[in-house]
């Protein structure tokens, strides 16, 4: 690719200023310029390709997550604004993608000591029935 420019250029400048000529130096207040001899300049550019990249992007294994959703709902019926009578539930479903294992606090059906009571030094207390 090719281009070529040709360029002619004239023009005038004027300045609006009065000189007090004491001196007797004639200053000009008015200029003119003409450029007409510009060597002709020429700019080649190669096409530019841009070649196509092959990106592949995949997933090993969906990774191992756990997932806590807060869950906060209410059915009930209003009249005017006022509750009449309603249901809440709240609390929290959980998305499990990994190997089960229960947290200390998802434990459900363990069974928990009862603590023994221990008696106060110097104190008379009876016992208790079992």
């Amino acid at each position: 690719m090719s281009k070529s420019v040709d360029v002619d250029l004239s023009g005038d400048v004027g300045v609006g200023l009065t000189f007090d000529n004491h001196l007797g130096v004639d200053v000009p207040t008015s200029y003119s310029f003409d450029i007409t001899g510009i060597p002709k300049i020429s700019i080649g550019l190669d096409p530019i390709t841009i070649n196509p990249l092959d990106v592949s992007v995949r997933i090993k294994e969906i990774p191992s997550i756990r997932t806590h959703i807060p869950a906060n709902f209410t059915l009930g019926f209003s009249l005017l604004g006022y509750d009449i009578a309603c249901v809440r539930l709240c609390g929290e479903a959980q998305v499990i993608n990994e190997p089960y294992v229960p947290n200390p606090c998802e434990v459900c059906g363990h069974v928990h000591a009862q603590p023994e009571p221990t008696p106060v030094p110097g104190t008379n207390v009876p016992a208790v029935p079992r």
